[in-house]
């Protein structure tokens, strides 16, 4: 009998929180905000847990620098952002129909649903807290590109939540966030003294690939995405219009300069272990 009645309790507190989830947290009106504070305290959350478990697992963790240790934790929620957001836009746009030319007669510069402005808000809060991260150790954590990078990508995704235009394109330049966890181990690997190592070189090798495909090509693609609808970009707001050409080429350009240095750097390592 008192298991029962524990169980109804229980089952009470659960729709209770169901309840609260869905016509609070996950209401319509406040996805764009509870998504940025979920994001802002993921980030937190990876960064504190990626510091205990560097401190009780790694002996060269204690041998960093404070700006060291610091940088990886923050390289720990840069990647978990990553490997999140690009799934979301992988899904949402080759796998989720909400884009798809055929399901809707709706203008695709305007759809949009819940889970397309969650995700990006989860990836504005990140945005908000790794660029206050960069500006408080400015330029320890990152130069000016950094900056010019993150403020641009957040106006962008911030603007495409709120307003809602824009989403399918504003996913496909997050595909390249795929980079991410690449790049990030290559600075674990180096700051591990395992520079000449053969993982280092794999990993070189899986950030050429990587950024060619998600960083050239996938905007190379999406100019052309762009060009075969921009009788429905025209009809966004013009602020939305102007994000959606000169934010990617602003990328573009800094990924084609990046990309040189990468290109560059492979290179050199190779040259290395002829």
């Amino acid at each position: 009998m008192l298991a029962s009645e524990n169980i109804m309790t229980f089952k009470s507190y659960q729709n209770r929180a169901n309840l609260f989830v869905k016509e609070y947290l996950l209401a319509d009106s406040l996805i764009p905000y509870t998504s940025v504070v979920t994001g802002i305290l993921a980030c937190k959350m990876v960064y504190e847990l990626t510091q205990l478990i560097g401190t009780s697992y790694f002996k060269i963790y204690s041998s960093f620098s404070k700006i060291q240790r610091i940088e990886w934790n923050n390289r720990a929620a840069s990647t978990m952002h990553a490997i999140f957001i690009t799934s979301m836009a992988l899904y949402m746009v080759f796998c989720s129909n909400l884009f798809s030319d055929y399901q809707s007669t709706e203008l695709i510069t305007v759809r949009s649903s819940s889970l397309s402005t969650f995700a990006l808000g989860v990836s504005v809060g990140y945005f908000i807290a790794d660029l206050g991260m960069i500006l408080w150790f400015f330029p320890s954590l990152g130069g000016y590109e950094y900056v010019i990078h993150h403020l641009f990508s957040l106006v962008a995704v911030a603007y495409s939540m709120l307003s809602g235009e824009g989403q399918l394109y504003t996913f496909m330049v997050l595909i390249s966030e795929t980079t991410t966890p690449g790049i990030n181990l290559r600075w674990y690997l180096d700051v591990a003294g395992m520079k000449k190592s053969k993982a280092y070189l794999i990993n070189g090798v899986v950030i050429f690939i990587s950024w060619l495909v998600a960083r050239i090509l996938l905007f190379i693609y999406m100019f052309y995405h762009v060009y075969l609808h921009f009788d429905q970009v025209e009809q966004m707001h013009t602020f939305g219009q102007l994000l959606v050409i000169i934010v990617p080429l602003v990328l573009s350009v800094m990924n084609l300069v990046w990309f040189s240095k990468i290109i560059k750097g492979l290179r050199k390592t190779l040259a290395k272990r002829q």
